[in-house]
């Protein structure tokens, strides 16, 4: 069977580096399957989960909150703001800092701080629910 390689890298590490019959995840104008042979693409990614099918049909998820997917025919690589996987999830430290990035929201009048903390809680927003679907399959 045909595969094609990923590379799901956040800003601080490589969080996945392996081969995958397919992949989905939430680009910029709505869901991307990838299988191999896939045209090129350049493409911002939103947040939500990355889905990795493996080669014995085995799947793996990873989270991310936006970045930038390429593809090449027979490469993947996803360089995401940040990436955690499905198994590392944590619905109540998104919820804590969810709440603590809302208190600061409301405490600041700076335009720039206001965009980074609206993105951080879109982010954490997407990381929340994610969570919680994960949740419900357990």
């Amino acid at each position: 069977m045909t595969t094609i390689h990923v590379d799901v890298v956040s800003t601080e590490k490589s969080i996945y580096s392996g081969k995958a019959k397919f992949v989905a995840l939430p680009g910029e104008s709505g869901e991307l399957g990838i299988l191999p042979g896939h045209t090129p693409l350049i493409t911002k990614v939103r947040p939500g989960m990355v889905k990795l099918v493996h080669e014995d049909g085995q799947e793996e998820s990873v989270f991310i909150a936006g970045g930038i997917l390429e593809v090449q025919p027979y490469h993947v690589t996803v360089l995401a703001d940040t990436a955690i996987r499905a198994d590392d999830l944590d619905e109540a430290k998104a919820l804590k800092a969810k709440e603590e990035a809302q208190i600061a929201l409301q405490n600041t009048k700076d335009k720039a701080d206001i965009a980074t903390l609206e993105a951080e809680l879109a982010m954490l927003a997407a990381q929340i629910h994610e969570a919680r679907k994960l949740s419900k399959r357990r």
